[in-house]
């Protein structure tokens, strides 16, 4: 951190010190260490200026904006589909017979809804868990997180106007059909 970050040597020791005092007096709470060096770091990262205070300043700008879109995620996942023992608004006996098991059909359909889906950031975690929980197949689950940020129906869009229509779809299918076999092999792999 002196080196690369430019962090004054004596705000390290003290960091360190910080950190390893709790450590040492109280073992047994390592997550009270843990945190201490956290805040540490963190306190390191906003008072050393230069790249690293704008490094942080944009990390913390990037935590606002996937912070909400997050907490909504989960919010809608959970109302849509519940919770394990908890039937949602969907009913988990539509998503087993799409996308229960690990048949060819619901790793495929499974890889072209999540083609065509818009995941924000971070909020496939809450929605996977949802479905799992309402039983989706665990290869489904694996093609649909592999489709799903490589692809939306904006980003199609953007990509045909850069290269075209005929790549696009050839892109497009290249996604869906190997994010299909990855959860074929990862689907019987995990029930085998």
């Amino acid at each position: 951190m002196v080196r690369w970050m430019r962090v004054k040597p004596y705000k390290l020791v003290i960091a360190a010190i910080a950190v390893l005092v709790p450590a040492l007096v109280v073992p047994q709470y390592p997550l009270l260490a843990f945190s201490i060096g956290l805040v540490a770091f963190v306190m390191l990262q906003t008072t050393t200026r230069g790249e690293t205070e704008s490094w942080f300043t944009a990390s913390w700008d990037f935590a606002k904006q996937i912070m909400p879109l997050l907490l909504v995620g989960v919010l809608v996942a959970g109302l849509l589909l519940g919770r394990p023992g908890a039937e949602g608004l969907i009913p988990s006996q539509w998503i087993s017979g799409l996308v229960g098991g690990n048949s060819l059909w619901a790793n495929l359909f499974a890889s072209v809804v999540g083609a065509f889906m818009y995941f924000a950031t971070l909020t496939e975690v809450p929605i996977l868990q949802g479905l799992i929980g309402a039983g989706m197949g665990k290869g489904p689950a694996l093609a649909l997180l592999l489709a799903g940020p490589a692809l939306s129906l904006p980003n199609m869009l953007v990509i045909r106007s850069v290269i075209g229509t005929r790549k696009t779809v050839a892109f497009v299918t290249l996604v869906v059909v190997m994010a299909t076999i990855s959860g074929l092999i990862f689907g019987s792999m995990a029930t085998g």
